[in-house]
């Protein structure tokens, strides 16, 4: 699971551009799995959020920041949705896509309510230099155009004990990732201790992704 610390976010985008770095994400066309929306203080509209601000320095007064990527819902909408039953949850909790089983159908991404899968409309473009080797057959190996792709938790490096790229990019500590299950970890003494919320909670998908303040 997952929980994000709203007061420490500050909008740098730092967790966007390791996050692209780390899952092979086509740089032409762009794609991004984290969204960093810029909201006016007292306010949680999605819809009306800045997606694309372009200042020169953040955070901006009276704003703050909310990234958004996928939930990993344990009530999935996506993965009801898919005809041939190319995603699923891994044992572990995470919403798995297998790119050869996609047929590009998007009924997938048409499904989730957090606007979390993207489709490949064009090829492709890794930067040259900067392709991440130590890939997952169900992660960040590139994929072909055609296909729909999303966040999974970094799972090629959590599941060897890592943290996801966003957060070990994370310059004010706002990210806090580990094991629901384990009584003794951090994310558990979070949801146990902080008043915790949930996008779109009346949907019932049962996301695994929680967000609070100080």
């Amino acid at each position: 699971g997952y929980a994000l610390n709203i007061s420490k976010c500050k909008g740098y985008r730092e967790c966007v551009r390791a996050c692209i770095e780390e899952n092979n994400l086509s740089r032409d066309p762009e794609l991004s799995y984290i969204r960093v929306l810029e909201m006016e203080n007292g306010t949680l509209d999605l819809e009306r959020s800045d997606h694309y601000y372009e200042h020169e320095t953040v955070p901006q007064a009276g704003k703050f920041y909310l990234p958004i990527s996928c939930m990993q819902c344990d009530n999935a909408p996506c993965v009801k949705a898919c005809p041939v039953k190319a995603t699923w949850a891994e044992p572990d909790g995470v919403v798995v896509i297998d790119y050869d089983w996609c047929i590009g159908c998007r009924a997938c991404q048409a499904a989730c309510p957090y606007g979390a899968r993207h489709f490949n409309w064009g090829t492709p473009t890794l930067a040259p230099n900067g392709i991440q080797t130590d890939t997952h057959v169900l992660g960040n190996r590139p994929r072909p155009r055609g296909v729909v792709e999303k966040c999974t938790f970094c799972l090629h490096r959590t599941r060897e004990g890592r943290l996801p790229a966003c957060h070990e990019a994370c310059p004010t500590g706002a990210r806090v990732f580990g094991n629901l299950l384990d009584p003794t970890s951090e994310i558990r003494w979070v949801l146990e201790h902080k008043t915790v919320f949930r996008l779109k909670e009346g949907l019932r998908t049962e996301p695994k992704f929680w967000y609070y303040t100080d």
